[in-house]
């Protein structure tokens, strides 16, 4: 997928929710962390890998609140479209980016206090081998952060009828239903990865505010937060 720094472009949508998923971020991260959610920059001394970064729309909110970030995705066209946008702050100018894969950070025994992959394991080959990776990228005491799509028809109708052919909001065939997870799935696989599901929440969006929000309702988008556990 390829991404640009164009709220009003193709992947207005991602933009759009940005807010969203950054308050589920900060305040579970806070909370893991100990940190104050109301300090300007929470997660000064804690080192992030966003996986899947794209246009680093994601990395360099979490680098202005005090995270030492990196920023990976597999799509060359992507770093260098996050490096170019990113350059032009001397606060987000710092973070890592780098055209890799969550398993070769693994291969060169990287390690983060957080791990965050948004919209990212729907696209990926094997969910199960993905979310060991990202384990074993964090840390002893450290937190995973994935959010993506409910294999629900609710969401087969909003993702991929609605915004793909209908509002035309994402190219289509950017998403592909039999790839979703159910939340359980994923709590599952995670459990599996040694990744401990602490809190959950989904993502709702309103049309006449042109807003998303934080919910319980996780029959679309949702995100979750685990723990990473001893019996790795």
């Amino acid at each position: 997928m390829n991404f640009r720094w164009d709220a009003e472009g193709p992947f207005k949508p991602l933009h759009v929710m940005n807010p969203t998923r950054l308050a589920f971020i900060r305040s579970t991260l806070c909370r893991h962390f100990g940190k104050d959610q109301n300090c300007a920059r929470p997660f000064e001394g804690l080192k992030f890998v966003d996986v899947g970064c794209g246009g680093g729309i994601i990395s360099e909110p979490l680098a202005r609140m005090g995270a030492s970030v990196m920023g990976i995705d597999a799509v060359e066209k992507n770093i260098k479209i996050a490096q170019l946008h990113a350059d032009l702050d001397p606060i987000t100018s710092s973070i890592d980016y780098r055209c890799t894969t969550a398993e070769k950070l693994v291969e060169e025994q990287r390690q983060f206090d957080a791990v965050i992959a948004l919209e990212v394991i729907e696209h990926v080959a094997n969910p199960s081998e993905f979310c060991k990776s990202l384990s074993e990228l964090t840390s002893s005491s450290g937190a995973t952060i994935i959010s993506t799509i409910n294999r629900s028809m609710r969401a087969y109708a909003t993702t991929i009828i609605m915004a793909e052919y209908v509002l035309n909001w994402l190219p289509r065939g950017t998403h592909e239903w039999s790839s979703f997870l159910t939340p359980e799935e994923l709590v599952l696989i995670l459990q599996r990865a040694s990744i401990s599901v602490e809190e959950m929440a989904g993502f709702v969006y309103n049309p006449l505010t042109g807003r998303w929000s934080l919910s319980d309702d996780i029959s679309v988008n949702f995100i979750a937060f685990g723990r990473k556990t001893a019996n790795e």
